[in-house]
């Protein structure tokens, strides 16, 4: 095994021990409009949130309730702004949003403001992490390690960036960081919701719009622009999908 890979390997051998596989079920659904899919989120959440709590009073045993989800979505432009964040981070008024063909919403996951877009895969995983027997951190960092893993497949080496969430290409050089995938979650009774957005054939121009994250030092890149070429969505989604299994031991039930 080459050295590039060589530390995402020892990850998942000395890290990842979840003794249990945590059944899922997976759905790509498009494109589909913000809105109408944080009302779905938001539906799947509250009736997962509420079995756990009916279980937990009747004594049983609340893994046994209903499978997680992961949503693989892409969506009209639109930025999102996190419930502590700045909307002095949007550097658009409505009438320059609307020309951009784009929308705004704050909403109630963690983080600053960011972008979704076509060519963006965004996602949703809607996991009970009690039943997968880890914290809100490690969720994340499993998260990001996902995309990490990803990214080695077509030869980028990515990492994290001290006191920031998501992946970034050449975090510890200064002034050449850039984030190619944003993390940002919401957790009730340990089961998540809101989740990543990774930059593959994404527009970037819409990022000059925003400080992206609250930074206005670091930039933004996607798969695309790495490796030279526009990429086949379908296969990174693949990658990805895999790669989420194997750091969170899922085990897809559809």
């Amino acid at each position: 095994m080459s050295g590039q890979y060589k530390n995402t390997y020892i990850y998942i051998l000395c890290k990842i021990e979840t003794p249990l596989s945590y059944n899922v079920k997976y759905e790509d659904i498009g494109l589909k409009d913000y809105k109408e899919v944080w009302n779905y989120q938001e539906k799947i959440f509250n009736r997962m949130v509420e079995e756990k709590i009916v279980a937990r009073q009747n004594g049983n045993d609340f893994r046994n309730t209903s499978p997680g989800i992961l949503i693989f979505v892409e969506h009209p432009h639109v930025y999102t702004l996190g419930k502590n964040g700045s909307e002095k981070n949007l550097l658009l008024d409505y009438i320059q949003l609307r020309a951009k063909d784009a929308l705004f919403y704050r909403i109630d996951r963690g983080g600053d403001i960011t972008y979704h877009g076509p060519g963006q895969i965004v996602g949703y995983p809607i996991f009970d992490i009690e039943a997968i027997g880890i914290s809100l951190k490690e969720y994340i960092h499993r998260l990001e390690e996902a995309v990490i893993m990803t990214l080695a497949g077509y030869g980028i080496k990515a990492g994290r960036l001290e006191k920031a969430t998501g992946v970034w290409l050449d975090a510890a050089i200064p002034g050449r960081a850039r984030k190619i995938c944003a993390i940002g979650v919401r957790a009730s009774r340990y089961i998540t919701m809101h989740g990543f957005a990774f930059n593959v054939n994404t527009k970037l121009e819409y990022f000059s719009y925003i400080n992206p994250c609250g930074f206005t030092d670091r930039g933004v890149t996607s798969l695309e622009k790495e490796l030279g070429k526009r990429q086949n969505m379908e296969e990174v989604k693949r990658r990805l999908k895999q790669n989420l299994k194997e750091v969170f031991n899922l085990q897809f039930i559809n």
